[in-house]
């Protein structure tokens, strides 16, 4: 029941465009961001982009953001089931502090992917991610949403808006 309404959560914040938002397109995949969202695709760090959030101040240590990382697994036999199951041990082992809050399947509009939410230390600051999980022709993609721990309850309504925005292209 609980994957259920999620999924019918996810579906509706799909359906429903957000006034002054932007989409990124590519081959593969679209996604809805905010206007006031600045899209970097330069490839920093190995993703396809990075959506980043305003700063809240000049003080502000860490902008919350979004990226998508596409893992070639063509050498590996990995559905998402096996997928899973790396990333998970993954998290636990390279994070520090690691810490799994929820680990979910979810299967909406006929596509099905996997939901994590974990937190823990990364270059000394503590923070809080909310991955999607996609293994489709032999390719892993990987949707984060990463944000300072004390900030993540603030920009979780807005940062789930923006995952379920993503669309991968059949």
């Amino acid at each position: 029941m609980k994957n259920t309404l999620l999924a019918l959560l996810l579906f509706s914040l799909n359906t429903f465009a957000q006034p002054g938002w932007q989409t990124l397109k590519e081959k593969d995949y679209s996604i809805k961001y905010p206007a006031d969202w600045t899209a970097d695709k330069t490839g920093q760090m190995g993703a396809s982009f990075f959506l980043f959030s305003p700063l809240d101040s000049e003080s502000d240590a860490f902008r919350e953001n979004i990226n998508l990382i596409v893992q070639d697994l063509s050498a590996y036999n990995l559905d998402l089931n096996g997928f899973t199951t790396l990333s998970e041990t993954q998290v636990k082992t390279m994070v520090k502090n690691s810490s799994v809050i929820e680990s979910l399947r979810v299967k909406t509009n006929g596509n099905e992917f996997h939901k994590i939410i974990y937190s823990g230390e990364q270059n000394d600051l503590l923070l809080t991610f909310e991955q999607y999980y996609w293994v489709k022709k032999n390719k892993a993609y990987i949707l984060t949403l990463t944000c300072s721990e004390e900030s993540f309850e603030r920009f979780k309504k807005t940062g789930e808006e923006i995952l379920a925005s993503f669309v991968l292209k059949k």
